[in-house]
């Protein structure tokens, strides 16, 4: 997977599309960091590739919160300890 900077991508748009055409992907970067990834699409297959998007950020967050349960130990509570948390949530909202 190629990198490119947001000044590349300002400064030489052309080379960024012809590069995206030639690699598939491409990471822009911003002070070195990752901020977004480019991916061709087309009219036909922009739909599928949103939903397919969407349900890879889905499936990330929900990785992330099953770790964080994990390394909290949220994961080994009880059903009763699970409603006991919810409840005491709810009694908290403003009615």
């Amino acid at each position: 997977m190629n990198f490119v900077s947001v000044r590349e991508l300002r400064a030489k748009s052309a080379a960024v599309w012809d590069a995206l055409a030639t690699e598939g992907e491409l990471v822009v970067t911003s002070n070195g960091k990752p901020i977004a990834i480019l991916s061709p699409t087309t009219g036909a297959t922009l739909e599928a590739s949103l939903k397919a998007l969407r349900q890879a950020r889905a499936q990330l967050a929900i990785a992330t919160m099953q770790a964080r349960a994990r390394d909290s130990g949220a994961d080994r509570m009880t059903l009763e300890e699970i409603n006991a948390e919810i409840a005491a949530a709810r009694s908290q909202r403003p009615a």
